[in-house]
């Protein structure tokens, strides 16, 4: 955010939107670093800010929208390549107002990022989806602060939320982001039956891909030395850094 819909905003508190506002973006990205905005880009002004933020190397995805399939389109032509947590917080796929969804699905330049926790997206969905985009799927936890920690009662900018039985919901029962971590979507998209490196790349080369950092998500003479050791299991043995 800021540059969300009013209709598709989520747990997203109504008073932090904002309409795209060049001086406002300019404003944030100072206070960066910025690697990357999601961003309504049906709103009157989002062009603007697209290109704005392009030109400054930050990607751009496109999320929290009610875009139709053709405004989905002209910001996926202006050079936008990502989609974020697709299905969720968008205007709903329908056979003939396909959306955000349908747009990126059809086609073969756009990322789509997904929560794969059980609970954001039926399996059927994550199946249809993996079909539909193998190579351009990225996993997201879309975690918050309860990641890890168990049910309860936890604060999510600024707003209570409720973990309950693994589910974390804010006012008026809507889902509250998630309380899944990166290895456990991994094992999950793993045990749809997508092979084990098809599965890691989705969690590493895919992300690294939208984000333009080529370096990243491999591993190979030269590169980061940042490295996670899974057992057969893929339970995490040990996390190396540097």
């Amino acid at each position: 955010g800021p540059f969300l819909s009013k209709k598709r905003l989520g747990v997203h508190p109504p008073s932090a939107r904002r309409d795209p506002d060049p001086a406002l973006l300019d404003r944030l990205l100072g206070a960066g670093p910025v690697k990357m905005m999601t961003l309504a880009p049906e709103l009157p002004g989002a062009d603007e800010l697209i290109d704005k933020l392009l030109f400054a190397g930050v990607a751009v995805s496109c999320g929290h929208t009610d875009a139709t399939a053709e405004e989905a389109a002209e910001a996926f032509d202006r050079g936008v390549r990502a989609v974020t947590h697709l299905f969720n917080a968008m205007r709903p796929f329908r056979h003939r107002d396909p959306g955000l969804a349908g747009a990126a699905l059809a086609r073969d330049d756009v990322v789509v990022q997904i929560i794969l926790d059980g609970v954001h997206l039926a399996e059927e969905t994550a199946r249809m989806v993996w079909k539909s985009a193998a190579g351009r799927v990225a996993l997201v936890t879309d975690a918050v602060a309860a990641a890890g920690m168990g049910d309860g009662s936890y604060v999510l900018g600024g707003s209570a939320i409720e973990v309950r039985d693994g589910v974390a919901r804010g006012p008026g029962d809507v889902l509250a982001g998630s309380v899944l971590t990166m290895i456990e979507a991994v094992r999950n998209l793993h045990g749809l039956g997508i092979p084990l490196e098809q599965a890691v790349a989705a969690a590493t080369q895919v992300p690294a891909r939208v984000l333009a950092r080529s370096g990243l998500g491999r591993l190979a003479p030269g590169l980061p030395a940042d490295l996670v050791v899974l057992d057969d299991n893929l339970e995490i043995e040990r996390v190396c850094v540097g």
